[in-house]
This record gives C-alpha cells, structure tokens and sequence, in this order.
C-alpha cells in the first residue's frame, strides 16, 4: 500500500514518521550532470593530495585522501530484531563512517573542502600561479599563492558542520573565512571555527536566512566567494565521488551489487546537498540496484515536502517549527538544484522523530562503539522504514531477481560526530538510554 499525498501530509503535519515513496523513480533525468563530471571532480582531488598533506598532517598516512571506512555492524542485527522485529543478515549490515572523516568531522568534508579547493585552483590557474592543472600542486602553499588568497573573503551559511568543513580549509589556505550561522547551530561548533581563525557571524534567524543574508553581503564584495548550500553544483559533485570510493571498498570485501543483489543506502538529509550529491554518485554507478532513501527529522521534513509538491516550499506552511536536536538537518526549504538533480533518483524520504535519533546514539555506542551527533542517527530508522506496509509495497514493486531484497547490503551513512565535546556527547548517550528504560 502506497501513501497518499494525502495522507503523507497529514501524517507530516502529525509529526508522526512517515515514508513517501517516489513514484517518478527511473524518469528520465532532465538536467545535464554525468558520470564525466563526477570524474572531474575525483581527478581534482587526486591532485590536490600535496596540498591536503601539507595542510593538514592527520592527512600524511592517509596519503591525502579524505575518506571514511565502510563499518561491519553486526551488533545493530540484534537491536532491528529486538526492537524493531526485523531480520536483517548481520553481515550485510553497514555504516559509511563519515562521522569520522578527518579535518572536518562530518561528510560536509566531503562538498565543503572540494568546493574550496575548486575555487583555489581556479583562482591560481587566473592568476599564473599554476600554469595547468599538470603543473606541481604544492605551489598553492607557496606564499605567493597564500599572498593572492588573503585578498579573497570565502562565506557560507550553515547550521554548522558544512561551516566547519569550509571555514577550517580556507583559513588553512590562507583566505578569509565567515560563517553565517543560523539560529539552530550548536555552541561548540561556533567556537571551534572562532580558534581556526574564522569570522562567526551569528544569526537569530533560521538556515534559509542565514544563507540568504551570508550570499547578499558575499555579493557586495568584488573578492567574495560565497559557497551557496541550496544552489552549488561544485558542493553536489564533491559529494558524489564517494560513490567511486564505495565502489572501491564494496569490491575490497568483496561484495557485489547486481540485479540479484541490491545496495539499500540510508542517508540523513538537510537542505539535500550531500545526500543527493551521493545519491547521484550512486545511481550513476549502480543504477537500478542501488536503492536511495533519505531521512529527516519530523520537524524538519523540508526535501520529503519538496518532492511531493515537486518544488520547495517551507516546513513552516504546514505548521511544523523545525525545533530538533538534528542541528545538521534542521532545515526549513529544500534545495530547488538538489529537487531537480535528484526526483528521478532518490527511492524514498522518511521522518524521524528525535526521540529515535537518541535512542540509535546509544545503540551505536554500546554494540558497535561508533559515537555519532544526533543528526548523524536518522539513517538507522531506515531498515525499519522499509518494513512498513509503504516500505513493503516498495519492495513488492521492485523485485529484482529471485531472493533480491533478502541479498541485499544495507549501508546508513553516518554524517557527524568526531568534533562533538565528550558532555555534550553525553548528554545525548543519556538521553537515549533513558529513552530505552
């Protein structure tokens, strides 16, 4: 049994979690990104691995590469048949650890520093410093290339982690660096960004105005480059190489994905920038076999809204206030770029109560020691999610080949939680448990 919008609606305006499954899965895409322009974006980052490791010296042993470990977590079988009275395989259960990327903690690692660099390379190339991109890349931390980038002020608005991301890279490079924080960003992270040297400017406003007023100053300024969340292709395509790198670590184990065996990926969603960018990473290497579902929090339901009006509108039209501990995922109106990039792609969108996200904290923490923020929690619902009549009759309408669904991997991208303080961690831990009494 399908939901209806109507229903989808009601239950949204309920703040009850909910599944909306994408009738217009498989539509032809009608924008113009390929697989050439992943490939791009994964060859800039091969060549800045010099810069990276000079940068940042947690990046030497890693030879430069910002990537998250793909995590066998057999103790969560336990926490879905208990729970939850699923059975899910033990060994096809997985995290994709990017609560633990290196230098900004997060997946906004991924997009935020991506774009950065793109914007560095671009300005060197300009300016003579780089002479192509065959040239030696270790010239962009030359104090000729960081005399050229302390003229320019990189900004962005955030509810916190991509501020992170991009704010510790460009003040590694040498730029200027302000973050428009909204309303729903967390103390801690404020600080953070202040000892790296960033300007904090703090807004009593939500995300949306957040980002609106850090673009309309960053457009005032002849040497402003604004790193826009709802509107940037870079951010999208930095997000989608880690479906190269999955490809990578799913062979190294050797798992398969095919027609017989489907990838179900579950991935925490804000204003939709890094879940789609993955998303369109995944389908375009996988296709039809990977299976994408996006996770909000219940006051938050900005991309699930976007998708069933097909265009943004604010979470505040159906009288939900965005009040959510997910500070990564509390977000208002969805990204129009990330609707149209991904509403033939994304399989589903479901809600989460938060409630639900402290409970997974815990979880995470006593079966598999993995400490993740809250926001980085949606995901785990997932599995349960497509056990619901909705979740069912979407399997029922993609049967694959015989056995597909019980063969299948499930994998919940982790998003944040390597930077949280050890009390504020607690707090969340605490919570969960009690939650579990």
């Amino acid at each position: 049994r399908m939901n209806s919008t109507s229903d989808c609606l009601t239950q949204l305006k309920q703040r009850q979690p909910v599944l909306w499954v994408n009738q217009q899965l498989g539509d032809a895409p009608d924008h113009k990104l390929t697989i050439a322009d992943i490939e791009d974006a994964s060859e800039r980052l091969q060549r800045f691995r010099c810069v990276l490791q000079h940068l940042f010296p947690e990046l030497e042993e890693r030879g430069g590469i910002i990537e998250s470990e793909l995590i066998p977590v057999p103790g969560l079988a336990k926490v879905y048949e208990e729970k939850y009275g699923i059975k899910i395989d033990k060994n096809h259960l997985w995290v994709k650890g990017d609560h633990a990327l290196p230098v900004a903690g997060s997946i906004k690692a991924r997009g935020g520093i991506y774009e950065v660099l793109q914007f560095s390379e671009r300005l060197c190339l300009e300016n003579g410093i780089l002479s192509s991109t065959k040239d030696d890349y270790r010239k962009l931390v030359s104090e000729e290339a960081r005399n050229l980038f302390a003229k320019y002020t990189i900004s962005v608005g955030s509810t916190g982690n991509l501020g992170l991301s991009i704010g510790i890279t460009s003040k590694a490079l040498g730029f200027q660096a302000v973050v428009h924080m909204s309303v729903e960003a967390k103390g801690w992270k404020k600080e953070l960004l202040r000892r790296h040297g960033a300007v904090v400017v703090e807004h009593q406003s939500d995300y949306s105005v957040a980002v609106a007023e850090g673009r309309e100053k960053s457009a005032a300024d002849a040497f402003g480059y604004f790193i826009d969340d709802e509107n940037s292709t870079h951010l999208f395509l930095g997000y989608a190489v880690a479906a190269f790198r999955l490809q990578e670590q799913l062979k190294s184990k050797n798992i398969v994905v095919d027609s017989s065996h489907p990838l179900v990926v579950y991935l925490p969603c804000g204003v939709g920038g890094a879940p789609g960018g993955v998303t369109f990473g995944l389908k375009t290497v996988f296709g039809s076999n990977a299976h994408c579902f996006f996770a909000e929090p219940v006051e938050a339901p900005c991309m699930l809204l976007a998708y069933i009006h097909e265009k943004p509108v604010s979470v505040y039209t159906i009288g939900l206030a965005v009040k959510t501990e997910a500070d990564g995922l509390a977000v208002g109106t969805a990204s129009d770029l990330v609707l149209n990039y991904t509403k033939n792609l994304v399989s589903g969108s479901y809600t989460v109560q938060d409630e639900d996200l402290m409970r997974f904290v815990y979880h995470l923490k006593t079966t598999e020691n993995l400490k993740i923020e809250p926001s980085a929690a949606a995901g785990f619902l997932g599995p349960a999610m497509i056990h619901t009549p909705e979740g069912k009759a979407y399997l029922d309408e993609n049967p694959g080949k015989e056995n597909y669904w019980s063969n299948a991997h499930h994998i919940v991208w982790t998003t944040g939680g390597l930077f949280v303080p050890e009390e504020e961690y607690k707090k969340f831990y605490e919570e969960g448990a009690r939650l579990l009494q």
